[in-house]
């Protein structure tokens, strides 16, 4: 008489199921924590933006820059109204790029007043050059 034993995968197969429940919760767990991400309202987002744009206007954004400026703003009121529709995804994408528009327009405002200052100095002393010119004949 011949013994043959019996093959039983119960151990593996216990594993195997065991590992995909985990994987399935993990997967579920991530989702849940992605989607309650999302339902938050991007208010410091929002402030950080509302303080880049009155950086940009204090900086003479709205003078130097007024095409920046109103692309900004125009963005800024987008975010409010996605806010307050709820829908805080596209909210956070308007405020960020407010807050990129706005940071422009500051910087630009930044460089052409310092353009500016250049050119007056350069007349200051176009001027004392030829105010020189004209003691010395």
């Amino acid at each position: 008489m011949e013994l043959k034993t019996m093959k039983t995968r119960t151990g593996t197969s216990s594993f195997t199921q065991l590992r995909s429940l985990k994987l399935a919760a993990l997967a579920l767990g991530s989702s849940l924590v992605l989607a309650g991400c999302a339902g938050n309202p991007p208010t410091e987002q929002y402030a950080v933006t509302q303080s880049a744009v009155n950086d940009a206007v204090s900086a003479g954004g709205t003078e130097f820059a007024a095409v920046e400026m109103k692309s900004a703003q125009d963005k800024l009121k987008q975010a409010e109204i996605a806010m307050h529709d709820k829908q805080y995804d596209q909210a956070r994408l308007f405020a960020e790029q407010a807050e990129w528009d706005a940071r422009v327009a500051e910087r630009k405002a930044q460089a052409m007043k310092a353009e500016q200052s250049v050119k007056d100095a350069q007349q200051g002393v176009q001027e004392l050059r030829q105010e020189s010119q004209r003691t010395v004949q």
